[in-house]
């Protein structure tokens, strides 16, 4: 049921490294929330973060985490493989969960949420920050106006060195997973009837370059390449590149690194993403107001943003993976 006036959505958030930790420092400065969770596997986390977050309360334990805090929403930015499972346990417990993705690891688990996800998805909702990226907003908006698109291309290019500090993270599950999402929304769901992939290995097997294409039946081709192979010298968050064309029409967008540059001894790009947490701002922040207004029944969950939505990429995802294999 809708309120017809606004107060602050009481939030916790799961999972503290890199993306959790921004969320939780943005989340405390919106005036849209009250962060009022953290949960982390080690106390370490807690401890590492309590001087930016004095006051905010943390466990290790979610469910005594659920019982204790008053949280009515929560923030899932735990690692892939535990995503299904913290969030089958928030929404047991009647909670509105903004769960990053991709959603799980695997197709199945994936699925196994459905029975506790509304029809509406209005219980959960898929983060999706480069679906608020300004960017991306403006390349929706000119596709919209100009007509059919015929071919996009997105690329995103990660740190060579992911593949030694994650080993075994997938750019195709890791990477790739944004643009196909992107790529969704700028089809309006549409499925497509063609799904190929190529993996690219080192020396020892690991997978540091993923393509893929998609293709719709008489619409559109998509083409994607995610990688670990920018060296030290690049941006450290690599780059991204996002180009589309249509009928007389096209359009590109690079959200990462953001235009900002700094030279001393080396040039560096301190923003790398469209994101910061203090004060808020850019798309994470817009992201989260965003969950705050369906947590309170305001919004319905954007197109790209719902447990359908989740499914269709996940399985997109499955396809691409064993045409590679």
């Amino acid at each position: 049921m809708s309120r017809t006036s606004f107060s602050p959505v009481k939030v916790g958030v799961v999972g503290l490294g890199r993306f959790g930790r921004l969320h939780a420092l943005t989340l405390a400065g919106l005036a849209e929330s009250e962060l009022v969770a953290l949960v982390a596997r080690r106390r370490e986390s807690l401890d590492a973060l309590a001087p930016e977050l004095p006051g905010v309360r943390g466990w290790t334990n979610l469910q005594q985490a659920i019982a204790e805090s008053g949280a009515e929403a929560w923030v899932v930015a735990c690692s892939t493989a535990s995503h299904a499972s913290v969030a089958k346990a928030l929404l047991e417990s009647g909670k509105t969960v903004l769960l990053e993705k991709p959603i799980a690891d695997n197709l199945p688990d994936a699925e196994s949420l459905a029975p506790l996800v509304s029809p509406n998805s209005s219980n959960l909702m898929i983060g999706h920050i480069v679906l608020f990226n300004s960017e991306f907003q403006e390349l929706r908006a000119a596709a919209r106006r100009r007509g059919p698109i015929s071919y996009i291309n997105c690329v995103r290019h990660r740190p060579a060195s992911i593949v030694k500090d994650f080993p075994g993270e997938n750019p195709l599950h890791a990477a790739m997973v944004h643009d196909l999402y992107a790529t969704q929304v700028l089809l309006d769901r549409a499925e497509p009837n063609h799904c190929s992939a190529q993996f690219h290995r080192t020396e020892s097997g690991v997978i540091d370059l993923a393509l893929a294409q998609l293709k719709w039946k008489d619409g559109p081709v998509a083409s994607f390449a995610a990688s670990y192979l920018t060296p030290s010298g690049m941006p450290p968050r690599g780059f991204d590149r996002t180009e589309v064309f249509g009928a007389g029409w096209s359009a590109r967008i690079s959200p990462n690194p953001r235009p900002i540059e700094v030279w001393d001894s080396q040039a560096s790009w301190p923003l790398a993403l469209e994101v910061r947490a203090v004060p808020p701002s850019g798309m994470m922040a817009e992201e989260l107001r965003c969950f705050c207004r369906v947590a309170q029944g305001l919004e319905p969950v954007p197109l790209g943003a719902t447990y359908a939505d989740a499914i269709q990429v996940q399985r997109w995802m499955e396809k691409l993976n064993a045409s590679a294999e």
